[in-house]
């Protein structure tokens, strides 16, 4: 059975698309197979990667596979990076997104449907809009495994208690069982100065003795590995202290 793990944070600028390209990559090199998804209407993941042909790809496209789950198969819509496989997201996921604010709670299931029969891969690392609406709501739902991107801010730490709220609510109107995997506290710079180090005292203090908060310094290194379509364990990637890091997220969550 294929583990998903989506990466989320309604707040933007906290490295959800470094950290999904890192976390995937640090995965297939433990050796498994894995499908990196790209929710993000956006497409940041999708670009990062190298296809900006496929973001704006005309039917069939993903934007259509989640507009009608039972007609698409998703597995005929991947396209291969060099470490691992990559569901990009497309251009008409904006106007999806639109339409399933005004219609209600069930298609918030859609992404669910979608990958309902798909086992092809080990584990799927999902790469979420930053928002709390329904695309991200749909993450979660599929995922029901989160690891949550956050900064050593104060701003941070609001959208993570908004969030908690939010998969209260999702838990409750659909029964399901919402996993956090860990806490990854992007972008640090030391020396840490107050703001970051009380934040990061915060972090670990919610969540001591339940998960894993980690902590990804600020490094040109991890920059452009993700600049130059990859992440820190493709095979022309620099050497970066970080990547002994994203392999410890990756053993912690690898199925």
């Amino acid at each position: 059975m294929t583990k998903r793990i989506g990466i989320t944070n309604q707040k933007g600028g906290v490295s959800k698309t470094t950290n999904t390209i890192n976390v995937a990559g640090g995965l297939a090199d433990r050796g498994l197979d894995v499908l990196a998804i790209d929710m993000d209407p956006q497409g940041y993941l999708t670009h990062r990667l190298g296809f900006k042909e496929a973001y704006k790809a005309d039917s069939p496209n993903f934007a259509d596979a989640l507009n009608s789950p039972s007609d698409y198969d998703i597995r005929n819509l991947v396209v291969t990076h060099d470490e691992y496989d990559l569901l990009p997201a497309n251009i008409d996921m904006f106007h999806l997104e639109q339409e399933l604010i005004g219609s209600g709670m069930r298609p918030r299931l859609r992404l669910s449907d979608v990958l309902k029969s798909v086992n092809d891969w080990d584990v799927m690392v999902i790469d979420s809009p930053p928002s709390l609406g329904p695309l991200n709501d749909n993450v979660v739902l599929a995922a029901e495994n989160l690891l949550v991107p956050v900064e050593a801010d104060e701003s941070s730490q609001l959208a993570l208690t908004h969030l908690l709220r939010q998969l209260d609510t999702l838990e409750d109107n659909y029964g399901a069982a919402i996993d956090i995997l860990g806490v990854i506290v992007s972008n640090v710079s030391y020396p840490l100065d107050n703001e970051q180090q009380s934040s990061i005292d915060w972090y670990e203090d919610r969540f001591e003795g339940r998960v894993p908060v980690w902590i990804i310094r600020s490094r040109a290194a991890l920059k452009r590995a993700v600049k130059s379509g990859g992440s820190v364990f493709a095979d022309d990637a620099e050497d970066v202290d970080m990547a002994a890091v994203y392999a410890e997220i990756a053993e912690e969550v690898a199925p």
